[in-house]
C-alpha cells in the first residue's frame, strides 16, 4: 500500500473528489498547493473512450506546446554523415550511425529522444529490443522518423512531447511547471486537448473524452470540467 506525506494527505483534504474544477480554477488549484523543493512537473492526464486492444484505436503521436514545458530534452540523431552537422548544430547530443548505434548498443542510454533519417532505419532496426521497452525508438506515428532530421531534432530539444495510450486508455503527457503562469499552462492543456480531439480514431464509438485531470509530481489531481 502506497504512503502518501503529510503534506499530500493535507492537499488532498482540500478537494472535493466529485467535484470538477473549470479550467482556469483546476490550474490555479495546483499552483496553490504548497511548492516543494524544486519546480514540479503539471501534468494532463485524459482518459479515453477507445479499446486500448484494437490496433485502429490507439491514440499516439506528439506536440509542440504553444508554451513549451520548461525542459529542455537530450536528443540524438541517427543520421547519415552529411547530416551530422546539422543535427548536432540542432541541438542533438549525439549524432550519427554505426557509432552510435554501437554506443547504445553497449548500453548508452543518457538521452530522451532519438530522431532517425529513414535511409539509416534498416540499421537502427535493431535497436528494437533496447529502445522499445523505453519508448525511445524512433517511429513515424510520433515524428521521430523523418527526413528533416535537424527541425525534429530542435522541435524535441525544445521540449516537444510525445504521448501514447496505456492499458486504460489513458494518455498523459507534461504540460509544464508549477512555476508557470495560469495563462500559459490553460494554453497549453487547451492546446494538447485540441490536438487529441482532432485525432480521435474513427472506429472509437461513444463518448470520446471521458475524464480530464491534472496534477503536480508530487500532488493529488484535480479534475477539470472542460
Amino acid at each position: 500500500m502506497r504512503v502518501r506525506s503529510k503534506r499530500y494527505k493535507q492537499e488532498s483534504g482540500q478537494l472535493n473528489s466529485k467535484e470538477a474544477l473549470s479550467l482556469t480554477e483546476a490550474v490555479e488549484k495546483i499552483k496553490s498547493f504548497k511548492s516543494t523543493k524544486f519546480d514540479q512537473s503539471i501534468e494532463c492526464v485524459i482518459q479515453l473512450g477507445i479499446d486500448p486492444k484494437q490496433a485502429d484505436q490507439l491514440v499516439r503521436g506528439s506536440i509542440s506546446l504553444p508554451n513549451g514545458i520548461g525542459k529542455q530534452k537530450k536528443v540524438i540523431a541517427f543520421c547519415e554523415d552529411s547530416d551530422v552537422e546539422a543535427a548536432r548544430n540542432a541541438g542533438a547530443v549525439e549524432a550519427g550511425c554505426d557509432d552510435l548505434i554501437k554506443k547504445v548498443t553497449d548500453g548508452w542510454m543518457d538521452f530522451d529522444v532519438a530522431i532517425a533519417s529513414p535511409k539509416v532505419m534498416g540499421k537502427v532496426g535493431k535497436l528494437g529490443r533496447v529502445l522499445g521497452p523505453q519508448g525511445k525508438m524512433p517511429s513515424p506515428k510520433n515524428g521521430t522518423i523523418t527526413t528533416d532530421v535537424a527541425s525534429a531534432v530542435a522541435e524535441f530539444a525544445a521540449g516537444k512531447v510525445e504521448f501514447k495510450n496505456d492499458t486504460g486508455g489513458n494518455v498523459h503527457v507534461v504540460i509544464g511547471k508549477q512555476s508557470f503562469t495560469t495563462e500559459k499552462l490553460v494554453e497549453n492543456f487547451e492546446a494538447f486537448v485540441s490536438h487529441i480531439k482532432k485525432i480521435k480514431p474513427a472506429t472509437a464509438k461513444g463518448t470520446y473524452i471521458k475524464k480530464m485531470c491534472i496534477s503536480a509530481t508530487m500532488s493529488p489531481g484535480v479534475t477539470v470540467n472542460y
